[in-house]
C-alpha cells in the first residue's frame, strides 16, 4: 500500500503513524555508528520530533540517554543533519538530566568562526538548557551575537534574550544598548549579500551563509528593548517618541512592518496608561495612517469624536478596495467593530461596503452585512434583508449568529420594518443549524415583543410555529415562558392556549412541565371566566401525566385558580437575591448563638426576575439595548424643558454578587470577626483622589449591625517610589457623634501599581442612634525610594503623609434597597400607624430626574416600577423600597411637582414597622 495516502481504515497519514516509541528507541543505535549515515539519523530524528509533537512522552532515563545519543551527531558536517540535532536537543532538554554537559559544545558552534547557521541554532539551544547562574558567563557571546552583521544570528540572540529577561532580569537589563543598537543598524546591501552568498558556495559545500533582506531583527530588538523599560512609563513613552518621526512611520528608522506595528501598540499602551498623553500619541497615529495597525488602533480609542475618528475611517474605506482578501477583511472587520459604537462615523463607507455583500469570501461578506445593519438607513433595511437571504445557507454557524444579533439590534432601530426583519428571521429558522444560531434568532425574536409593542402578536405567533418543530428543549421552554408571560396580555389570548396545549401532549417532561407553567398563568392572568373554565379543564388532564414533575405542577395551579391566592406564586416577579441568601444560611448555621431562634428570611433582600437574569448573563439583549439607546434622537435626549433629563435615576444597590465577595474578604480579617454578619456593602468605590494623581484612593463602606467598616483601596502610581505602613486616620467634624475607633488595619505595603487596601472600623456607642457624619480623612505612611526598573526599595525611608477628600457617613448608608413586586400592596400592609409625611423645597435638584437620582442617593433605597425615570410631565411620582438595618422594612412615596420658578417641590412619606424609623429617614431629607 502507498503510505502517501490516508489509510481509511485506520485513519493514519503517511508513514509516519508506522511506528511507537520502543521501535524509535531500539533504532536509536544508529546514533552510534560509524562512520555517521546522515539520510538514516535524519530519518529517526525526524520521528523523535513527530512523536514529541503527537504528545508522547519519555521517562527521563529515556529521554536522557537518547539526548547524549543524539548529542554524539555534533561531529557530523552535514548541514542537514546539524539542522535536526539542534531541534531535538532543544526538545529533549525539558526532561533529560545533566542537559548542562552539551554547553562546551553549544559554546563551540557559537563562535563567530562558524557557520551562520549553528551560530544562531546553538544561541537558540543553549537558552533553553542554560542555568540562570551561568547567564553571566554566556553574556559576552549574547552580546556580540545581538548586533552581529548577520540577521539570523542577531534575531536568535534577541529573542533567546528576550526569554532570559524572565529569569535574569539584572544581566539582561545592561543589554539595552545592543538592542537599540540592533535597531538602528542599517541593512545588509543587496551586492554584499549576494556576494556572501555565492561565496558560500566556494570552499565549502555541505555548509552556507545565510541571507536574508528582512528587517526581522528590528522587530525583535525593540520587543526586548519594551520589556526592559516596561515599568518606567516615561522610559516606554521616550521610546515611542524616539522612533516616531514626524513625517511618519515612512521616516523613522524602523523599516520591519512588524517593528512598526508593535510601535503602534505600545503607543495605545501609553495613551491607555496616561490619560494626558492621548492627544500627543493621536497625532502620532494620525501620522501612521497609511499602516493599518494604527487606524485600528485610533478607531479603538476610548470616548473618540466622529471628527477625530475621520481620518482612519478613510484610510480604512481605501483599504476596502485593496485585492488583497486578508487587507480588505482587517478593514471591514475594524469597521465593523467601530460601527458597534461610532454608526455614524462609519456610514460614509456604506457604498463600498454594498459591493462586498457579493464578495466570494464569505467572512469578509458577512461583515459587510453586519456593518451596513448597524450603519444604513432605513429605505435600504427592505434591500439588504433580500440580500442577506441570499447567502444565509452558505455561511458557518458562526457567521449566522452574528448576522442574526446584527437584525436583532436593527429592529429597535426602525420599527416600521418590523415585519421585514420578522419575516426574514421566520425563514432563516427553517435553515439547518446548530443551537446556537436557533438560540440567537429566538432571542432577536425575542426584543420584537420587548421592544416593537406592535410587532408583539406577529412575533408571538412565529415564536407558536417555531415551538411546533423545534428539536431543543431548552428553547421550547424559554418559548413557553413568553407565551405564558405576553400570550395573557394579547387581545385573543385563546389562540395561544392550542399551541401551549399541544405542547403537554406531544413533547417529553422537561417541555410539558413548562407548559403546564404557561397555561396557569393564563388561567390566573386572562380576566374571560370562559377562558379559565377552558384552562381548568386543560390542568386536570396533566393530572394523570406520567412524570410526577408535571402532575404536581397542575395540582399546585389548579389549586391556586381555585383559591385565588395567586399573589404570591404566579403574578409574583419577585425573587430572592441567591448570593445574599445563602451567605446569610451559611451565617446561621456556623454561628450556635442564632440556633434557637428561627431563620429570620425577612432580612433578605428580593430582586426582580430581570435584575436575575441580568446577574446570570449580563451580556444577553445588551446589543439591542446599545443599539435602542444610539437610535435616541437628539430633540429626546435634551428634552429638559420641564427638568427630566434622559439619564435614568441610579440605583444605590451594590451587586449582591459583589457583596458577597466583600463579605468573605472582610471575614478573612481577624478584627472583625466577633462583628457578625454583613449587612450592606456601599455600591461603585467612592474616588477620593483624581486619577492621575500620584496616589489613587477609593472608598467602600461596610455596614454590620454594631459596627461601620471603611474600606480604603490604594494605588502607588509613582515608579520610583513605594509605601509601607500605610495607615487612614479618620476625624470626625462632631467630637458627640456615637461613633468608636475599634480597629485600625494598615496596607503593609504598597509597590507600583498594585494596589493594597487599608481598614478603619468603628463601632455605635448607642444603638438607638444611627449617626451621620463627615470624616477628615489623610493618609500616614513611609515613603522609600525605589529603583524604577527593579522596583527594590531603599532601606532607609522617611514618614509623609497625603490628604484625601473627606468621607462622609449617612442615613441612606444603613439602607439597603430591596426589590418588592407589590409597591400598593406592601403599602397597604404596613399601614398609616408608622407613617411620617413632610413637604420640602429641593433647592439644589434643578430638575425632576435630578431629584430622584439625589433622592434615591440620600435615602439608600430602590426604585420600583420604573419609576425612577422621569417620564416627561411636571408632575412625578417615585415609590422606593428597601430594609432598614436590623431587618425592618422601609417604604417611601415621593411625589413630585416642578415649577420653572420654584424648582421643585417634595412630598415624601415614609412607611415601616416602626416609628423611629419613619422619623430618622424623613431626617436624612430635611
Amino acid at each position: 500500500m502507498s503510505f502517501s495516502k490516508r489509510d481509511e481504515d485506520s485513519g493514519r497519514i503517511g508513514y509516519h503513524h508506522y511506528f511507537d516509541k520502543t521501535t524509535v528507541l531500539q533504532e536509536a543505535r544508529v546514533f552510534n555508528e560509524s562512520p555517521i549515515n546522515a539520510r538514516k539519523c535524519r530519518a529517526l530524528l525526524t520521528k523523535i520530533l513527530y512523536l514529541i509533537s503527537l504528545g508522547e512522552t519519555f521517562g527521563t532515563t529515556e529521554a536522557t540517554e537518547l539526548f547524549f545519543s543524539v548529542t554524539k551527531l555534533f561531529q557530523s558536517k552535514d548541514s542537514a543533519l546539524r539542522q535536526m540535532v539542534y531541534l531535538v536537543i532543544k526538545e529533549l532538554s525539558t526532561i533529560a538530566e545533566d542537559v548542562i554537559m552539551v554547553t562546551s559544545s553549544l559554546m563551540k558552534d557559537m563562535q563567530p568562526t562558524s557557520e551562520v547557521m549553528y551560530r544562531a541554532n546553538a544561541i537558540r539551544v543553549l537558552r533553553k538548557i542554560t542555568d540562570p547562574s551561568m547567564i553571566q558567563g554566556l553574556e559576552r557571546f549574547l552580546k556580540a551575537a545581538i548586533v552581529d552583521k548577520n540577521a539570523k544570528v542577531s534575531s536568535a540572540a534577541l529573542v533567546s534574550s528576550y526569554h532570559l529577561y524572565n529569569v535574569a532580569r539584572e544581566v539582561v537589563k545592561r543589554w539595552a544598548n545592543e538592542a537599540q543598537e540592533a535597531i538602528n543598524a542599517k541593512p545588509q546591501s543587496a551586492v554584499s549579500a549576494a556576494t556572501s552568498y555565492m561565496t558560500s558556495f566556494g570552499n565549502a559545500p555541505q555548509t552556507y551563509n545565510a541571507v536574508s533582506n528582512s528587517n526581522i531583527v528590528q522587530y525583535h530588538a525593540l520587543g526586548l528593548l519594551y520589556a526592559i523599560r516596561q515599568k518606567d512609563r516615561m522610559a516606554v513613552s521616550k521610546l515611542v517618541q524616539n522612533y516616531a518621526a514626524k513625517s511618519g512611520l515612512s521616516g523613522s528608522v524602523l523599516r520591519s512592518p512588524f517593528a512598526q506595528c508593535l510601535l503602534v501598540r505600545y503607543a495605545c499602551k501609553v495613551m491607555e496608561e496616561d490619560p494626558s498623553s492621548t492627544r500627543t500619541v493621536y497625532e502620532l497615529l494620525e501620522g501612521w495612517l497609511r499602516h493599518k495597525k494604527a487606524a485600528k488602533a485610533i478607531c479603538e480609542m476610548k470616548d473618540a469624536t466622529v471628527k477625530e475618528l475621520f481620518p482612519a475611517v478613510t484610510a480604512l474605506q481605501s483599504f476596502l478596495t485593496s485585492g488583497k482578501p486578508s487587507i480588505k477583511f482587517a478593514a471591514i472587520r475594524a469597521l465593523n467593530k467601530l460601527a458597534m459604537t461610532q454608526p455614524a462615523a462609519v456610514a460614509p463607507c456604506n457604498i463600498d461596503m454594498e459591493n462586498m455583500i457579493t464578495d466570494q469570501n464569505r467572512s469578509i461578506s458577512t461583515f459587510a452585512i453586519t456593518t451596513l445593519l448597524k450603519t444604513g438607513n432605513e429605505a435600504s433595511v427592505e434591500r439588504l434583508m433580500k440580500q442577506i437571504g441570499g447567502f444565509m445557507s452558505e455561511i458557518t454557524d458562526e457567521s449566522k449568529v452574528l448576522v442574526v444579533e446584527a437584525v436583532g439590534s436593527l429592529c429597535i432601530k426602525f420599527p416600521a420594518k418590523h415585519h421585514i426583519m420578522l419575516s426574514f428571521l421566520s425563514s432563516a429558522l427553517r435553515d439547518d443549524g446548530g443551537y446556537d444560531f436557533k438560540r440567537a434568532v429566538v432571542e432577536a425574536i425575542f426584543n420584537f415583543v420587548k421592544y416593537i409593542p406592535e410587532s408583539k402578536e406577529a412575533a408571538l405567533s412565529h415564536l407558536c410555529e417555531i415551538i411546533e418543530d423545534c428539536e431543543y428543549s431548552k428553547l421550547s421552554v424559554k418559548i413557553l415562558h413568553l407565551l405564558g408571560v405576553e400570550g395573557p396580555k394579547c387581545p385573543q389570548p385563546t389562540k395561544y392556549i392550542r399551541y401551549i396545549y399541544n405542547r403537554v401532549i406531544l413533547e417529553n417532561a422537561v417541555v410539558r412541565g413548562a407548559a403546564v407553567s404557561a397555561l396557569a398563568k393564563f388561567g390566573v392572568n386572562v380576566e374571560d371566566e370562559a377562558v379559565k373554565k377552558s384552562v381548568k379543564v386543560l390542568l386536570s388532564r396533566c393530572l394523570d401525566d406520567a412524570d410526577d414533575e408535571v402532575r404536581d405542577r397542575a395540582t399546585m395551579y389548579l389549586n391556586i385558580i381555585k383559591t385565588g391566592d395567586e399573589k404570591g406564586y404566579v403574578k409574583d416577579d419577585s425573587t430572592y437575591s441567591l448570593a445574599y441568601l445563602e451567605r446569610q444560611l451559611l451565617n446561621y448555621v456556623s454561628n450556635s448563638e442564632l440556633a434557637d431562634a428561627p431563620f429570620d428570611l425577612s432580612a433578605v433582600p428580593k430582586i426582580s426576575r430581570q435584575e436575575e437574569q441580568e446577574s446570570r448573563g449580563p451580556q444577553e439583549q445588551a446589543s439591542a439595548i446599545q443599539s435602542l439607546s444610539a437610535s435616541v434622537s437628539p430633540s429626546q435626549s435634551n428634552n429638559a424643558s420641564n427638568g427630566a433629563g434622559a439619564r435614568p435615576a441610579a440605583s444605590t444597590a451594590p451587586s449582591l454578587d459583589q457583596q458577597a465577595v466583600y463579605s468573605q474578604k472582610l471575614a478573612e480579617v481577624a478584627e472583625f470577626a466577633s462583628f457578625g454578619p454583613l449587612f450592606k456593602s456601599s455600591g461603585k468605590p467612592v474616588e477620593l483622589t483624581e486619577s492621575e494623581i500620584e496616589y489613587v484612593v477609593t472608598l467602600v463602606k461596610h455596614v454590620f449591625a454594631h459596627h461601620v467598616v471603611f474600606q480604603f483601596n490604594i494605588k502607588n502610581t509613582m515608579n520610583d517610589s513605594a509605601l509601607e505602613d500605610v495607615n487612614v486616620l479618620m476625624t470626625p467634624d462632631n467630637d458627640q457623634v456615637s461613633l468608636e475607633e475599634r480597629a485600625l488595619i494598615p496596607a503593609p505595603r504598597l509597590v507600583y501599581d498594585v494596589p493594597g487596601v487599608a481598614y478603619v472600623a468603628f463601632e455605635r456607642t448607642v444603638l438607638e442612634e444611627y449617626p451621620e457624619c463627615t470624616f477628615k480623612t489623610e493618609l500616614k505612611f513611609i515613603v522609600k525610594d525605589c529603583d524604577p526598573q527593579t522596583g527594590e526599595p531603599d532601606e532607609e525611608g522617611f514618614e509623609d503623609d497625603y490628604e484625601v477628600e473627606d468621607v462622609s457617613l449617612a442615613i441612606g448608608d444603613f439602607v439597603l434597597p430591596t426589590y418588592i413586586p407589590s409597591f400598593s400592596k406592601a403599602w397597604d400592609e404596613l399601614g398609616v400607624d408608622n407613617e411620617v409625611v413632610e413637604t420640602l423645597a429641593l433647592t439644589t435638584s434643578p430638575g425632576l430626574q435630578d431629584a430622584c437620582r439625589d433622592l434615591i442617593a440620600l435615602l439608600g433605597m430602590q426604585a420600583l416600577e420604573n419609576s425612577g425615570t422621569v417620564q416627561g410631565s411636571n408632575v412625578h411620582t417615585m415609590m422606593l423600597s428597601g430594609i432598614f438595618l436590623g431587618g425592618i422594612r422601609v417604604l417611601a412615596r415621593c411625589r413630585m411637582t416642578y415649577d420653572s420658578a420654584t424648582g421643585v417641590t417634595l412630598q415624601l412619606t415614609i412607611r415601616s414597622a416602626n416609628a423611629e424609623i419613619s422619623q430618622v429617614l424623613i431626617g436624612a431629607i430635611a
